[in-house]
């Protein structure tokens, strides 16, 4: 009986997408020690930040353990309460006493000494919910009254997200909405036309911002203006670091403080100024083979609601990467978006080792009924 039970356990193991573990590791480890010399731990001997980062990396591990042992299936049929608390955990924040400022946005709550971003958990649980409801309705995607309802039931989220204010996050969201749409089967002819009406409402919505966000639009059009401190620090750093970089905690603009937000949103400006071209290609690779990774699992997965899950999952790591990378390098906008599992921030690093544990759990499902090769 032992021996059986040993073997089950072994072949479970086996099944694991051994493959999307090691990207992660590498990508996280990796990104590490480009935060030890970001927090100066090197200079101050404080290391407070790097075992945080550890500690969450470990709760995170245990968070991916227990979503690999429930079915996904299961926990999307509560798509219901997971609308509900998702809504609710966003509304949480606007409430006076609650909700904490940073960054010019009210999306944190304040524990002890933990700072939780709300929204990040949500993207997690909202990935769930509307890829449900997608696949209860897959086969009229593309009738205008369905699409009507999808949008609708996705709307309270985007608008809670831009009264934060947090225009990151909500363009996040609208991708995610975007990539499960589009892997439903949505018309082309109608993601064509809802990326031109996106176009048109954009200088409505320029007037709808807030101010530090208006300035930052203004900033992107105009790279060379002194407002413009945070894009223009992070490309000197790039620049001086050349093609193979000043060297680990050699980074002038980095160890001496011209770099702002170092250790999470240009993070990647100091992997350049301190690895060079050649350490920003190192990770861009890895966040390539990751994408990859997620496209092939979803291609494969038994259900559509599966394929969707990881749809919505591979859009959000997908804008998060361009637009940190983008702007650290002056191509996209500041929004506030951090770089996955590299920068600095136990909400951030959670929702995405979470969002691979739901990956793996579908993968794995997939593998028990001998569909994986």
């Amino acid at each position: 009986m032992k021996k059986l039970e040993y073997r089950k356990k072994l072949k479970i193991l086996r099944n694991i997408d051994w493959k999307l573990i090691s990207i992660v590791l590498v990508i996280f480890f990796s990104g590490l020690i480009v935060l030890s010399s970001a927090t100066h731990a090197n200079l101050t001997g404080n290391f407070t930040q790097i075992y945080k980062q550890l500690l969450a990396f470990v709760m995170g591990t245990l968070i991916i353990a227990v979503f690999m042992m429930i079915d996904y299936n299961s926990i999307g049929k509560h798509y219901k309460e997971l609308y509900v608390i998702s809504l609710a955990l966003l509304v949480l924040v606007l409430i006076p006493g609650i909700g904490d400022v940073q960054f010019g946005a009210r999306s944190w709550i304040r524990i002890g000494s933990f700072n939780l971003q709300t929204s990040e958990i949500v993207k997690t649980t909202f990935i769930l919910s509307y890829a449900y409801i997608i696949d209860k309705n897959k086969k009229n995607i593309n009738d205008l009254k369905t699409l009507f309802l999808l949008v609708v039931y996705a709307f309270p989220f985007i608008g809670l997200l831009l009264s934060q204010p947090d225009l990151g996050t909500a363009i996040v969201f609208s991708v995610m909405i975007f990539f499960m749409l589009y892997a439903a089967g949505l018309n082309n002819k109608i993601l064509r036309n809802v990326v031109i009406v996106m176009v048109i409402l954009a200088p409505i919505m320029y007037f709808l911002m807030a101010p530090h966000q208006r300035i930052r639009i203004v900033n992107f059009f105009n790279p060379e203006a002194m407002s413009n401190y945070q894009v223009l620090q992070s490309m000197i750093a790039i620049g001086s670091g050349g093609i193979f970089g000043k060297g680990l905690y050699n980074g002038s603009q980095n160890q001496e403080s011209f770099l702002p937000v170092r250790d999470s949103d240009f993070i990647f400006a100091v992997v350049g100024e301190e690895f060079g071209l050649i350490g920003m290609l190192f990770f861009i690779v890895l966040f390539v083979l990751l994408i990859t990774r997620l496209l092939m699992i979803a291609k494969k997965s038994k259900n559509t609601y599966g394929s969707l899950v990881i749809a919505g999952i591979t859009g959000m790591f997908t804008y998060q990467i361009i637009q940190n990378i983008g702007m650290t390098v002056g191509l996209m906008p500041v929004t506030g978006v951090t770089l996955p599992f590299v920068s600095y921030g136990g909400s951030s690093l959670l929702t995405s080792m979470a969002n691979i544990g739901i990956v793996l759990n579908i993968c794995l499902r997939r593998k028990r009924m001998g569909l994986y090769s």
